[in-house]
């Protein structure tokens, strides 16, 4: 096993940040061919982007989520599909870290190993000797292109026990690739759909989903590390809020770049910059972004400093974090409608970057677990003293 030392934020964060121009330039090229161009996955590579979650003695980072917070951010100035499947890679790579070490062993053996995975359940599973098979279509499979492993989710139905949910760790070799990712936003993810056909998965690449999802450990081997002991839905929150921030500091530093050589057609303002209305469109939308930042800040330090102190969560905690990723997602949102409509008609020609941006965006808020309506109203639901209605928490 390779065992490092983790490099400083502020290292990893600069390192993102210098690969921005070459994943900038292939972002029109990720569009266009509905996923990653093989330079950008070469150029996160070199900046240690796909080791942020993976332990040390394998060679990785184990990075908190303040850092993935930041990195994300950078890679979303970039691009918000680059940024979107370095995030997903984090989460399925963080879940492997919770099976057993020898499964561990075998999908860190890869260097800058990247899993792609999903939370349906839309799969169902039978035991067999030494296993189950599994039988199923996944949607929306970010990064499926360039993933060596998928994390899968089913339902295990026997005639003599209850549907058990389950997840698995399989290489994507065993999978079929469904090339079905025609979008109008996000289209450089390539998130596409994968089937299973009769797969037989061995048990100890198997763990009940409740088991991942509360941050237990299949062993010892991470369980004392405070990135790990903590449950997956907070994390999860957290790995995801810095692509929306990436995005919306891309949407203001492209308004801004095209401003001085902008007028106001049919108007009496030869320069945008010099009309009030200009002056309340970029205030507004950088306070958007400022509060943006504070939650997505709160949501990382709430993640960091529970896995430090390795505190329990409350159910309110828990929901809270959910309700900070739908704050992150309906501000950046805001900030990026609010310049897209300041760019004016020229800003909808496919070279101008902001309206890619505003297209992305608005596909990240469409996410089922980041849907603002869906965590504003589950947090209020806390608020008013009910149970949460769903087990994702």
């Amino acid at each position: 096993m390779l065992v490092t030392d983790a490099p400083a934020r502020e290292d990893l964060v600069h390192r993102a940040s210098e690969i921005v121009p070459v994943l900038r330039g292939h972002a029109a090229w990720a569009e266009e061919n509905r996923r990653l161009h093989e330079e950008s996955i070469a150029a996160m590579a070199d900046a240690g982007v796909f080791r942020l979650r993976t332990p040390r003695r394998y060679g990785g980072h184990e990075a908190d989520t303040r850092t993935l917070v930041d990195v994300a951010t950078a890679l979303g100035r970039a691009d918000g599909s680059t940024a979107w499947v370095a995030s997903v890679y984090w989460i399925p790579t963080w879940m492997a870290c919770h099976f057993p070490e020898a499964v561990q062993d075998e999908v860190f053996a890869t260097p800058d190993v990247r899993i792609c995975g999903t939370l349906s359940p839309t799969a169902m599973a039978a035991r067999t000797d030494g296993g189950i098979v599994v039988n199923g279509k996944w949607g929306f499979v970010s990064g499926a292109h360039h993933s060596h492993w998928q994390e899968i989710v089913a339902v295990i139905v026997s005639e003599d026990a209850p549907p058990e949910p389950i997840m698995a760790l399989v290489p994507m070799s065993d999978l079929i690739v469904v090339d079905d990712w025609h979008t109008s936003g996000l289209r450089g993810t390539g998130s596409v759909s994968t089937v299973a056909q009769d797969l037989f998965v061995p048990a100890e690449r198997v763990m009940p989903l409740g088991a991942i999802v509360e941050g237990v450990h299949a062993d010892g081997a991470n369980a004392g590390s405070p990135i790990y002991r903590q449950p997956l839905l907070p994390v999860a929150s957290a790995s995801s809020v810095g692509t929306v921030l990436g995005l919306a500091e891309a949407a203001r530093e492209a308004f801004f770049e095209r401003l001085p050589q902008r007028k106001i057609t049919y108007t009496g303002y030869e320069s945008q910059s010099a009309a009030p209305l200009t002056h309340l469109q970029v205030a507004e939308s950088t306070f958007k972004i400022d509060q943006a930042g504070f939650h997505a800040g709160r949501l990382a330090t709430t993640v960091d400093d529970k896995g430090e102190q390795g505190a329990a969560w409350s159910v309110e905690e828990r929901v809270r974090a959910r309700a900070d990723l739908g704050a992150v997602c309906r501000l950046g949102k805001e900030a990026v409608d609010i310049l897209a409509t300041a760019s004016g008609g020229s800003s909808i020609y496919s070279d101008v970057p902001i309206q890619r941006i505003a297209r992305d965006v608005h596909a990240v808020n469409q996410h089922a677990l980041m849907h603002p309506n869906t965590n504003t109203e589950l947090y209020g639901r806390i608020l008013c003293g009910l149970e949460p209605d769903t087990l994702y928490i």
